[in-house]
Formats: C-alpha cells, structure tokens, sequence
C-alpha cells in the first residue's frame, strides 16, 4: 500500500514537473511569437503609410488636371459669350445706323412733303381766287342772258328740262320697240328650238287599240261550252262583266265588245280560264269573274306604282295611282292612254328643265293631266275630263300648280303657272306624233308621199325617200344628167318647194346624193 503510494505520487510528482516545463516551453513560443508579430506589424504599418502617400500623390495629381480642364472649359465659355456680346453689339450699332439714315430720310420727306403742302394751299387759295371770279362772271353772264331772252334762268331751266325729257322719252320708246321685236324673234326661235329638241329626244312606241277584243280558241267545239244550254253561260259571263260577246262564224275566235278597257281585259282574263280549266257553269263564272276583277284590279295599282317609280314621281295618292293605272285599258283615239301620258311626262321634264322650271312639278302634271279621262263608275259625269281630272287633283291634295296645268291643257280654265302651257305643248305634241293616233296616220302617210313625189317633180331625180318619220327627204340624182353644182341648186329648190307647198310639224332636211361609179370586169 505504501508503495503504491509511492508509486502514485512519483507520477504525480512527474505529471507536474512535465506540466511546469511545458508551461516554460509555451512561454517562450509565446513571447517570440509576440515579437514577430511586432515586427510583422511595424512592416505593415510601414508599407501603408508608403502606400497611403502614393494614393494620396495620385489623387492631388488627377484633382490638378481636373481643375485644368474645368478651367480651360470655362475660359472657353467666356470667349464665346464674349464673342457673342461683340456680334449683338455689332448688329445693335448698323442697326442703330440703319435707324439713323431711316430718320434722315423721313426728315428730309417731312420737309419736301411740307414744301408740297406749301404749294398746295397757294394753288387753292388761287384757284378760289378763280373760282369766285368765275362766279361773278357767271352771275354776270346770266343776268345778261335773262335781259336778252326775257326768261329767268329758273324758267330756261324748266323748259331745258322739258324738252329733255321728250326726247329721253322718243328715244326710250324707240329703243323698247326694237327691244321687243328683238325679243320676240329671239324667244320664238328659242321655243322652236327647245320644242324641236324635246321632239326628238323623246319618243315611244305606238300602240293602237279600239273597242273591241279577240279572244282566240283553240277549236270551235269550244263556242258551245262557252253558249251553254240555251245560252245561259255567255248570258251569265255578260251579266258578270258587262262585255257583249259576240259568237259568229269567225274561225276559232270570240269578239268582245265594249268601250271599257278594264271590263274587256276581265272578261278576256275570265274566258281563258275557264277553258283552260274547261268546267263552264254560271255558278263558276261568277266565281272567276270576281277573282279575275280582283287580280285586274291588284294589276292596275301595279302598273300605276311601276309607272310612278319609272317617272320618279314620289308621294301620290293611292286612288290618284289607281287612276295612272287604269289608263293602261284606255284608248284615246286609236293611242293608249297610259304612254299618252308617260310621253306627256317625259316631254314635260325635258321642257321644263330646258326653261329652268320645276321638272318634278312639270312631268306630275304631264302623268295626271288625263286622269280625268279614267273615272270610277260613280263619278261618271258629264263633265269635261280636264275639269274632272283637276277636281280629282285638288280633291287628293296635289299643289295648285299641277291642278291649274291639268285643268288649263285644253283652255277650259285659266292659265296661273308656266308649267300649263308646257304640259299643254306636249299634249299636243305627244298626240301629234306621226302614227301616235289613228286619224293623223292617214294623213302621216299622204305627207310622206307628198314629200317623195315633189323630189320627183324636178328633173334628174332618180330615187327619192322620205325617211326619219318624214323629217329627211334623201334624193339620188343621176350623175350624167346633173352636176355638183347643180345638186347643192337642186336640194335649195326641193326645200323652198316642200316649204311653201306643205304643212309638217318641225323641219324637213333635204339631202341630194350624187356618185359616179366605174365598173370594169378583169377576164
């Protein structure tokens, strides 16, 4: 036990003087380590203050030359402004010299404008000088006059006056009167002129109907059907439509007759569908008769609203394009009355807009101005139709103006607007025109002869037509017989003889045709 004892604290007594030593050892690294470190730190200390002098150097340098350079800018800044002071003070002063010499001239145009003043009054105050000289020479003058004449000069001046005004007056007369024969002349070749180019601008088929209509059949075994047994169904159909139907030996054909349009259009319309469809009683007849008087009737609003549209023609009444519709079914003296009136129309709008005049205006009243001729079954009276239809007008709100021209066409009324006398012009044109009505187609057709036989009558004329609706005469001379001086005599004489011979609607035109032809046949 003691031993280990022993043992025990030999170790200890070891472990610490191991310890001791170790703690000197340390010690002595510590305290050279420390000396390094001093000098490590002195070195650094050193090479930072070297360092923090260069950087210091450097930047005194760069603010140095920054400096220069913000002083050179700005020297160069003040050189320029001071340029610029020198050029304005160099504008200011030929400015102020300009000034100068402006000043000095308008001085010196002051003082001659002064000096012309100064003229000026001495010449006025002469001429007043004069002119009072003047008037007491006048005055003078006068009081002489009035002792020589016995007049004073109120009294010569009212009878100076006088006679002035007679001749002012002789004069003015005369110049009125060549002014109006002037006038006239112009106006009259102006109206033919306006006529003649609305004639010939406008222009529309013919169209010839009458009173009676041909219903064609497809065989004659079909004239009994319509007859029936002991004629009841013809006598129902012309109960129906108020048509007479006249059945006679006509091969395969059926005449209706009556004066009105309307009623032979239905019964024609009715006909045909009753032998198409080939069941003909009474009780059908009628039953077709009044589906066809409506399909007619619904047909003529159609046509008048077509007709209406087609002539730009807007706010009508709707009886008043009843009526323009129905016109399609009647006649007046062999034309039909619907392009009677479209024509009239169309010549209005031309004649008016060739005078300045409402054209709008103008061709409503050339449509309307017959309507008076298409009544209803119960305003049939035995009223003039221009008076009729100028009734009909006012009574569905058309403007006075329109009435007046469709009551005045025929001079039944007066006249108050110039489109009157223009729809009155084209009515008569209109009926006028060659082969438009029945009557003048005969006449039409003896002009035309007339106008090729008195060619004829001259001697060395070969061929002669009557062509353009007779406004061109063309004459073929033979070439032998006469010359070209000759022709141009040839076609005076023919219009001077067509001149003072007949009587024709607008002008003739005479051409004479003279050729010579050689012919020769190579073998």
């Amino acid at each position: 036990m003691e031993l280990t004892t022993s043992i025990l604290l030999a170790a200890v007594g070891g472990l610490l003087l191991g310890f001791i030593i170790a703690k000197f050892l340390e010690k002595g690294k510590a305290s050279k380590t420390i000396g390094n470190a001093k000098k490590e730190a002195a070195s650094i200390l050193k090479d930072a203050k070297r360092e923090g002098e260069g950087i210091k150097k450097d930047k005194i340098y760069q603010a140095k030359e920054k400096f220069l350079e913000l002083k050179a800018e700005h020297e160069k800044v003040i050189i320029n402004k001071d340029k610029k002071i020198a050029e304005a003070e160099k504008r200011t002063r030929d400015k102020e010299s300009q000034v100068s010499n402006e000043l000095a001239k308008n001085k010196k145009q002051n003082e001659q404008l002064e000096h012309k003043l100064r003229q000026v009054d001495h010449k006025i105050e002469f001429y007043e000088k004069k002119h009072f000289e003047l008037e007491k020479l006048h005055k003078n003058q006068v009081q002489q006059l009035e002792v020589i004449s016995g007049l004073s000069a109120e009294d010569a001046k009212s009878q100076l006056l006088e006679s002035l005004k007679e001749t002012a007056k002789t004069d003015a007369m005369a110049f009125m009167q060549s002014t109006l024969e002037e006038a006239k002349l112009t106006a009259e070749q102006e109206a033919k002129k306006i006529i003649i180019n609305t004639i010939q601008r406008i222009g529309t088929e013919e169209a010839v109907e009458n009173c009676v209509s041909v219903f064609n059949l497809d065989s004659d075994d079909v004239k009994g059907r319509i007859i029936g047994r002991e004629g009841r169904n013809i006598r129902a159909l012309e109960s129906a439509t108020g048509v007479e139907i006249i059945v006679d030996d006509t091969p395969e054909a059926i005449i209706l007759s009556c004066f009105d349009s309307v009623r032979r259009e239905v019964a024609r319309l009715s006909l045909h569908k009753l032998v198409t469809d080939g069941r003909i009683h009474p009780a059908r007849i009628e039953e077709i008769v009044r589906k066809t008087e409506k399909q007619v009737e619904q047909e003529i609003i159609e046509v008048g609203k077509r007709t209406v549209i087609d002539l730009g023609i807007h706010g009508l009444h709707p009886e008043l394009i009843r009526a323009v519709g129905r016109m399609k079914y009647r006649s007046s003296y062999g034309q039909n009355l619907l392009q009677h009136s479209r024509e009239v129309a169309k010549l209005c709008g031309v004649m008016a807009a060739e005078l300045g005049v409402n054209t709008k205006l103008a061709k409503r009243a050339g449509l309307l101005h017959d309507i008076g001729k298409v009544p209803n079954a119960e305003a049939e009276v035995e009223t003039p139709h221009a008076i009729l239809g100028m009734q009909w007008a006012e009574k569905f709100g058309e403007k006075p103006d329109v009435c007046n021209a469709i009551g005045a066409h025929h001079d039944e009324v007066e006249m108050k607007s110039l489109i009157s006398p223009i729809v009155q012009v084209c009515d008569a044109i209109s009926g006028a025109r060659p082969g438009a009505r029945r009557q003048v187609l005969d006449s039409y057709i003896q002009r035309l002869k007339d106008l090729e036989e008195i060619a004829f009558a001259f001697g060395g004329v070969q061929k002669a037509y009557a062509i353009q609706a007779g406004r061109e005469l063309r004459v073929i001379v033979e070439s032998e017989k006469v010359s070209d001086e000759k022709a141009a005599q040839l076609s005076f004489e023919i219009s001077q003889k067509i001149q003072t011979d007949m009587t024709y609607p607008g002008q003739v035109k005479v051409t004479v045709i003279r050729e010579t032809r050689s012919v020769n046949v190579a073998k």
